[in-house]
């Protein structure tokens, strides 16, 4: 089951205690995926409890401004505010399959903190969430919704963000192995989780490309910390002339300034010192604070079929600002640094004039207002 990428990315470098539990996941979806039964129930909560399909908004006054037209894939609207909830509803029908009575995650901007709190309140299961204590002062909203909603919250030192929390998310499934599912919230971890995750969230690119019609964007834009609301737009968008954009923060960047290494029980590329150590990320979006990349964006690096760039604290903000003041529309930090990039690329060779560009806005703002009022 140790399946890798082109370059090797990906695969499962995992403590021998966890190799059982990782394989019992992959040969779980291999059955469940392509059942008719999984299909038809994850479809229908997808559309009656997610709220899907979001919607596809023009930016009329923003496109005017900017002189391309800009539509948002409104990951902002689906339940719990962000496309987490996407992946966690297929996690849960996947661990209620396989028998499983918990899940436990681990979480940085909180979004998927809230989404697997969601989900197991949904299907009656146990919750366990793992943050950082820095995540945890800059993201107290989202901490009250999973305590709302019954999970159990438990602080991770170190530097205290999301890192730490997928070390400490590990550690804990080690011993949990037979009652409990790691719900990972990004195309990270061993095998199968990068590709599971990206099956997910392709939902997102699907729903995009029809809803385009048959004129489709020139250029598609995401954010991208692990990743998953990029790899979940880009997939259906990778046969097509479209030009595919992923913006990291630049206080990370591991695609930008990384190089491959190994993390978390998977091969990508990292932020590394000369000695192999990682270092930190740093951005004002908890969500982005990652010192690497799913294996899938390491590798359409590599082939070039996707550029990837970064976008500044600051450039996020004034994003922010922007949207908010043009389409009424708060968009969380995370999905800033995409329409950043956009802001930045308009009237340019990367994005001349009258071009269309479709942006995932991966979810909204509310968690995110202390931070944008301080930072303000």
């Amino acid at each position: 089951m140790f399946r890798t990428l082109g370059a090797d990315y990906g695969g499962a470098y995992l403590p021998e205690a966890l190799v059982p539990a990782a394989e019992a996941v992959a040969a779980a979806f291999i059955e469940a995926w392509p059942d008719p039964a999984f299909r038809a129930e994850y479809a229908d909560l997808l559309a009656t409890y997610a709220g899907r399909p979001t919607p596809l908004t023009t930016c009329r006054r923003l496109s005017a401004e900017l002189g391309v037209r800009v539509l948002l894939k409104r990951e902002d609207l689906a339940h719990t505010g962000s496309h987490k909830i996407n992946n966690v509803l297929g996690q849960a029908l996947l661990a209620r399959r396989m028998g499983r009575t918990r899940l436990i995650a681990e979480t940085g901007a909180g979004q998927h903190g809230v989404a697997t709190a969601t989900a197991a309140a949904l299907f009656g299961m146990g919750c366990t969430v793992y943050m950082g204590h820095t995540d945890i002062a800059r993201q107290a909203p989202n901490v009250f919704r999973m305590e709302l909603l019954g999970a159990e919250l438990v602080p991770v030192g170190g530097r205290g963000t999301l890192k730490d929390a997928v070390n400490a998310a590990l550690r804990a499934w080690v011993s949990e192995v037979d009652t409990t599912h790691y719900c990972v919230g990004s195309v990270i971890g061993p095998y199968p989780y990068p590709w599971m995750v990206r099956e997910f969230q392709r939902v997102v690119g699907d729903e995009a490309r029809a809803q385009c019609g048959p004129t489709l964007p020139d250029v598609v834009v995401a954010c991208v910390g692990g990743g998953s609301n990029a790899a979940g737009t880009f997939a259906a968008f990778l046969d097509t002339p479209a030009r595919l954009v992923g913006v990291e923060a630049a206080g990370g960047a591991a695609l930008t300034n990384g190089r491959p290494g190994i993390l978390h029980g998977f091969r990508s590329r990292f932020l590394q010192d000369d000695d192999g150590q990682i270092r930190e990320a740093e951005s004002i979006s908890a969500g982005l604070d990652y010192p690497g990349v799913g294996p899938e964006h390491a590798m359409l690096a590599d082939t070039g079929r996707a550029r990837y760039t970064t976008a500044t604290d600051a450039a996020a903000l004034d994003a922010v600002h922007r949207l908010c003041r043009t389409e009424g529309i708060l968009p969380a930090l995370e999905s800033a640094h995409a329409l950043a990039w956009v802001l930045a690329a308009a009237g340019t060779d990367e994005l001349p004039a009258g071009s269309t560009v479709l942006v995932t806005l991966s979810g909204r703002g509310d968690k995110d207002i202390d931070q944008i009022r301080e930072a303000s």
